[in-house]
């Protein structure tokens, strides 16, 4: 009878013993899950912000190259050209502040007649083509038309005729070619940024010059 009992309750610790284990089971397997779930959606976002820092760094690397690029004209440009970057600037007229590119027309292409400010076939021409490059490029760009001349004459004068070719080729660009007024502007060094010896005559065709600098 004894040893009955003792069967009996080693069957029933044992029936109780698995039972607690399935439940125990169970129990972690409901708890463990929730917590996958949880790790995979951390996992998830850490790869999204992984992307999201890749993607920050290649358009950091854009914005470095950008302007590394734009350093690089402005080191090579004259400084004149320099110089009117920093006056649109100051006036705001720029959407970006970037330097694009300067054209430099001599009197030697120009063909202004002795001491006139008018446009031969030649400059329009030339014009013209500069006007096409623009509308191509469709860019929102501002234009300063710089005039220069040569150390023959006075100072005043000198400084009044630079001007005058510039109004000259500002007109002709509104006109002719459609530019906005309001895209451009001018300016007269007269004599007092030269590129070339004034003393030979090649050196004074250089300095008797408009430079037309794109800005953006």
């Amino acid at each position: 009878m004894a040893k009955s009992s003792i069967a009996l309750i080693a069957l029933a610790m044992a029936a109780t013993g698995c039972a607690t284990k399935d439940y125990v089971n169970e129990y972690v397997g409901e708890q463990v899950t929730p917590v996958n779930k949880r790790l995979d959606v951390v996992e998830s976002r850490a790869a999204v912000n992984e992307a999201g820092v890749q993607a920050l760094g290649k358009r950091a690397d854009g914005t470095d190259a950008s302007l590394k690029d734009q350093s690089a004209r402005i080191d090579g440009a004259s400084r004149t050209a320099k110089e009117a970057l920093e006056r649109a600037l100051s006036a705001g007229q720029l959407a970006e502040g970037k330097l694009l590119y300067e054209v430099v027309l001599t009197d030697d292409t120009l063909r202004f007649g002795l001491e006139s400010a008018d446009l031969s076939p030649a400059a329009k021409q030339l014009l013209d083509s500069f006007a096409a490059k623009l509308k191509a490029e469709n860019r929102n760009v501002f234009i300063e038309i710089q005039g220069h001349t040569d150390t023959t004459g006075n100072k005043a004068y000198n400084l009044k005729l630079g001007e005058q070719r510039a109004e000259m080729v500002k007109r002709y660009l509104n006109m002719n070619c459609g530019i906005p007024l309001h895209r451009m502007s001018t300016i007269s060094y007269g004599p007092a940024a030269p590129v070339a010896d004034n003393k030979t005559r090649a050196g004074r065709i250089q300095n008797r010059r408009v430079v037309l600098v794109v800005l953006h």
